[in-house]
């Protein structure tokens, strides 16, 4: 069927598609919907129409006859919205938003390193990221940014402090700031001489010192676990935590 000067504008709207679509009334109902079918991918069968003009509840377009009975019939309006129901069970519909099942290419690595036109080649002539010369490693990195933190939380040997996150419940003093080989994992690790016995040694190591407590006052714990303040001596147990 041809169009003619009386297309009316509509929008089209499915479960996987929306689009703007010119629609004659004097199409049949079954000439619509294999007109809509390439468009939704939805099979003319298994579709189910209704027409919604402006706020109005929307109205159906069915019939008896649908190769017959012409869209004429029902209030047809620019851009009502079409909408278009997809009848199948929801295990037999298609679902076109989902590419998780799409065969993607992926270049093989050294492919990819060979390239001239590459991000990777890019880096490598302007000597960005881990092509600078002058750049740390990352492990440098990490020793770098705990140290800092050292600095922005102004931990210093011989400060009070608490232990985080266990708050206000356990309490002492730094004693040590800097590197501790035994513990596994580079960066600066804190000292902290205990007020109370809930730590888990008397400040050395396996076998090496680092500073002088009683047994089981000593715990080396990471900068972020560290909170430096004017904490008075407090007298009570409180949980342990992770630490060394």
């Amino acid at each position: 069927m041809a169009s003619t000067a009386a297309d009316v504008p509509l929008l089209i709207t499915s479960e996987n598609a929306s689009s703007e679509r010119r629609v004659s009334p004097s199409w049949t109902i079954a000439h619509l919907k294999g007109r809509l079918e390439p468009i939704t991918g939805i099979p003319a069968s298994c579709q189910r129409l209704s027409l919604k003009v402006a706020s109005q509840t929307p109205q159906p377009i069915e019939a008896a006859d649908e190769e017959s009975t012409q869209l004429v019939r029902w209030p047809i309006q620019a851009y009502a919205e079409l909408q278009v129901i997809d009848t199948r069970p929801p295990g037999s519909r298609t679902n076109y938003t989902d590419v998780s099942a799409v065969p993607k290419y992926e270049m093989p690595v050294a492919e990819y390193e060979s390239r001239n036109d590459s991000v990777l080649a890019w880096k490598k002539a302007h000597n960005l990221g881990r092509f600078d010369p002058d750049a740390p490693s990352i492990e440098q990195q990490k020793i770098n940014a705990s140290y800092r933190e050292v600095e922005e939380r102004r931990i210093k040997v011989d400060a009070r402090c608490r232990l985080l996150p266990d708050s206000d419940h356990r309490r002492g003093a730094v004693r040590f700031i800097g590197d501790v080989g035994e513990i596994p994992g580079v960066g600066a690790w804190i000292g902290v001489e205990l007020d109370e016995p809930t730590g888990k040694n008397d400040g050395s190591v396996k076998g090496a010192r680092y500073f002088v407590c009683k047994s089981n006052c000593g715990a080396f714990v990471r900068p972020e676990r560290v909170e430096v303040g004017d904490f008075p001596v407090l007298n009570e147990l409180a949980d342990d935590d992770e630490e060394f």
